[in-house]
């Protein structure tokens, strides 16, 4: 059986669902659906009525497309007041054989997580940082070692269950039951990660409609992160504030128009506009780029002074990511606040080759490596319903196809 995930991600502009099916370990794309959102904000529900038809209609799209009805879906849970603390436990391997499995991994993480978890707060990751053999040899996989006692030392994750708890009761009433969850952080890291980073710590700024996350990413696993009310919306307020324009009209501005950094922008390019006021204005691109390059250098500058408040730690390397970084001109501002050794990652998978859409494919590799990791398969696609998306698949075109919270954490 093939492994196919589902990934949601709830923004304040917009739903995003991805399809992916994992394939000698590379994640393929076979669905990809946006729609307006209504009733979110910063990742929250506010309006769980509004909220409930465009993640319906979200979920409708995408499974006109793939042909079968989505029932589990794996979803990026909002980062507000989230806080990471160590967590320490063991298991014995007692199976006649000693040799540790993916399944005493999962045990020894369930350990380190018993009677550490308040009442009003939702577990969303457990991530071991080192493993003990017979409380001596410190190893990252233990699978296979002989041992009778394995112990793990883990970094948990939480949120107020108030983040969560109204996404998953949309859900539940849609007939699709959340079977993971994952910081935002954390998964724009898996979709972006390199070799080279696996042993360092680096930095992931993720620049969303209405806010700004920074996270700290230590060997691999999310350790702090932060959320900014501050984002690529303020640009657009900015440009309708300047020029009497709607915040639709001032967003199309901004991304037709408008370059990220000013000095690449002309003078002599002009464009027509609208106001609210019903009057005719004549808008050049240096002057509308200067606006939008000022507030993005801000963005950037508050990120970074938040890198520092979140660790002491150097900083190897920087995700920055968000459909924002997608402006002609972005890696030239931020090359201007981080320096020159620090590059704009770009997301180049087919289907998805946009940096709005990182989030939502992070998660699924993140979600595919941890379930690999315990030895577990990581579809949420079953058999039947597999064969009826590449029945469907098919029909449009053969060529392309590539052949609450701690019980649903840990049983996947």
């Amino acid at each position: 059986m093939k492994q196919i995930i589902t990934s949601l991600d709830l923004g304040s502009n917009t739903i995003k669902i991805i399809v992916g099916e994992i394939y000698n370990d590379e994640l393929f794309v076979l669905a990809c659906t946006e729609v307006l959102s209504k009733g979110i904000k910063k990742g929250l529900i506010v309006d769980a009525e509004k909220a409930s038809e465009s993640i319906k209609e979200a979920f409708s799209k995408t499974e006109e497309i793939l042909g079968i009805k989505i029932n589990k879906v794996i979803a990026i849970s909002p980062s507000y007041y989230a806080n990471f603390f160590k967590g320490e436990g063991y298991t014995t391997i007692t199976r006649e054989d000693k040799k540790i499995k993916g399944e005493d991994l999962t045990h020894a993480l369930q350990a380190s997580v018993y009677n550490r978890i308040s009442p009003n707060l939702e577990l969303i990751s457990v991530s071991s940082k080192d493993f003990i053999i017979n409380e001596k040899d410190i190893v990252k996989d233990p699978k296979g070692i002989e041992a009778f006692k394995l112990s793990v030392n883990s970094i948990l994750g939480v949120v107020p269950k108030k983040n969560v708890y109204p996404l998953i009761e949309i859900l539940e009433h849609l007939g699709i039951k959340v079977v993971d969850l994952a910081f935002g952080g954390q998964s724009d890291y898996y979709a972006f990660r390199k070799p080279e980073y696996k042993d360092k710590i680096g930095a992931v700024i993720n620049i969303g409609s209405n806010k700004t996350e920074v996270s700290i990413i230590d060997e691999e696993v999310l350790i702090n992160t932060e959320v900014l009310d501050i984002g690529s919306r303020n640009i657009d307020r900015d440009i309708s504030y300047i020029y009497d324009l709607t915040l639709d009209d001032s967003k199309k501005l901004k991304e037709t128009f408008a370059l990220a950094h000013k000095s690449n922008a002309s003078t002599n390019e002009i464009v027509e506009c609208l106001t609210k006021s019903q009057e005719h204005i004549k808008i050049n691109q240096y002057e509308v780029s200067e606006i939008v390059y000022s507030r993005i250098r801000e963005i950037l500058e508050l990120s970074k002074k938040q890198i520092n408040l979140l660790t002491k730690k150097e900083i190897s390397y920087i995700i920055i990511t968000g459909g924002c970084t997608e402006l002609e001109g972005f890696s030239k501002v931020y090359k201007e606040v981080f320096g020159k050794s620090h590059e704009v990652t770009t997301l180049d998978k087919l289907g998805v080759r946009n940096n709005k859409f990182s989030t939502a494919l992070g998660i699924i590799n993140y979600y595919y490596d941890k379930l690999k990791f315990r030895e577990k398969r990581a579809t949420t696609v079953d058999e039947v319903e597999q064969e009826e998306i590449f029945r469907e698949k098919k029909k449009i075109d053969e060529s392309s196809l590539l052949g609450k919270v701690y019980s649903y954490f840990f049983d996947n």
